[in-house]
């Protein structure tokens, strides 16, 4: 019979305020696509098929809240906004990219 799981086992990592979500579904996709220089959200919405504008925004705002990107309103007309990874942000980079590797040395793709 295996031991019981600790009920404390997380205890050690509890964060202080709410957890940053790096899991969800478009949050390494952004980051990759803010490695190299700040974005518009026209461009990062042209790379990403598949995303709405709406979750884009969405993402955009939660990964801001945790302090993974920033984000600069230019006062000109029209009115641009950029997107750039924070350093916090920057420390996903190499996550993903172990990530990446794995999933091309191990997972095959699945077709129905």
């Amino acid at each position: 019979m295996t031991q019981p799981l600790d009920s404390e086992m997380f205890a050690h990592c509890a964060p202080i305020r709410p957890p940053i979500r790096i899991g969800g579904k478009w949050t390494a996709k952004i980051v990759v696509c803010l490695t190299d220089a700040p974005r518009r959200f026209s461009e990062l919405e042209a790379v990403l098929p598949g995303i709405t504008p709406k979750v884009l925004t969405e993402s955009l705002r939660a990964m801001e809240r945790d302090g993974l990107v920033t984000r600069t309103a230019f006062d000109e007309h029209p009115p641009r906004v950029e997107y750039a990874l924070t350093p916090l942000g920057r420390t996903l980079l190499r996550p993903i990219a172990v990530a990446c590797r794995w999933t091309r040395m191990f997972i095959r793709e699945r077709r129905p």
